[in-house]
């Protein structure tokens, strides 16, 4: 069974930062691509970013250069730094791992970006 862990959510003005965190847990075996998604009130989930075992990054076109991902391979961890967030940021973002016995997603944290 596999977990993964959140922390980082809250709320933030715009043009401020927040950091996500995402630890995993329990039978994954080797993790192919860490990644968060998020999804805001009556939209589609969207991929925000991802990140390779190897390293190599994907942003979505709305927060590049805005947002950073990395991982610690050895912690099984995925971090998410956002900065100058905007009021659009604001969503619930679920933390996503493509590992050698599927695909797990977390419980979702929310971001809010509000005056």
């Amino acid at each position: 069974q596999v977990q993964l862990v959140e922390s980082g959510g809250g709320l933030v003005q715009p043009g401020g930062s927040l950091r996500l965190s995402c630890a995993a847990s329990g039978n994954i075996g080797s993790i192919y691509v860490m990644g968060w998604y998020r999804q805001a009130p009556g939209k589609q989930r969207e991929m925000v970013a991802t990140i390779t075992s190897g390293g190599s990054t994907n942003y979505a076109d709305s927060v590049k250069g805005r947002f950073a991902i990395s991982r610690d391979n050895a912690k099984k961890t995925v971090i998410l730094q956002m900065s100058s967030l905007k009021l659009e940021d604001t969503a619930v973002y679920y933390c996503n791992l493509r590992h050698a016995f599927g695909v797990s997603w977390g419980q979702g944290t929310q971001v809010t970006v509000s005056s």
